[in-house]
């Protein structure tokens, strides 16, 4: 369930109502830099409920854009250092901007995980991403078309055994979701 940061009461109630309806995950509006206080409650709510935080990332950011709240990987990893209890879904390796630059920041961050989704198929992008955080914090996804998706799924299958591959295809994500979030967990 998607809520928006700015305001807080409203989105712990979704939250709440979420909960009862089957909600599965959270996701940030990317709408409040993954950093700011602000965003405090709504992890509190998620780790009681055992609940990931989904939130989209611009990987290194040179410049604002005008009502945008744009975060970077290290903005994400501040937030998921004061709430180490709580799994975060870094959304989008690939969804622009200069991933490289994120990686660095991940390797101390436990509670991250990789979402390898997006548009950007770079060369070396999934070795570097596998070298940073390992294949039991990688998860395979797609975002806008399935073709990118498709395209790094398959060559995944020349860089992992099929034990690793499992996990980045969906027993990582079966065991930060809460239990029997997907049919086949």
């Amino acid at each position: 369930m998607t809520v928006n940061p700015n305001h807080t009461g409203h989105a712990l109630a979704e939250i709440e109502r979420g909960r009862t309806a089957g909600m599965i995950g959270v996701k940030l509006a990317a709408s409040r830099r993954a950093n700011d206080p602000l965003l405090d409650p709504i992890c509190e709510a998620a780790g009681r409920h055992g609940l990931p935080i989904l939130h989209h990332i611009w990987q290194h950011r040179r410049r604002d854009w005008p009502g945008q709240e744009a975060s970077d990987a290290a903005e994400l990893c501040a937030l998921a250092a004061r709430h180490p209890a709580v799994t975060f879904i870094l959304a989008h390796i690939g969804g622009g901007g200069d991933w490289l630059h994120s990686l660095p920041v991940l390797t101390a961050r436990s509670n991250v995980y990789v979402d390898l989704s997006g548009s950007g198929v770079d060369g070396g992008m999934l070795e570097a991403c596998i070298d940073a955080v390992g294949v039991d914090r990688l998860l395979w996804g797609t975002d806008m078309t399935m073709e990118t998706g498709w395209a790094k799924l398959r060559y995944l299958t020349h860089l992992l055994s099929a034990e690793a591959l499992g996990r980045v295809m969906w027993k990582n994500a079966a065991r930060i979701f809460p239990p029997h979030s997907f049919p086949t967990d």
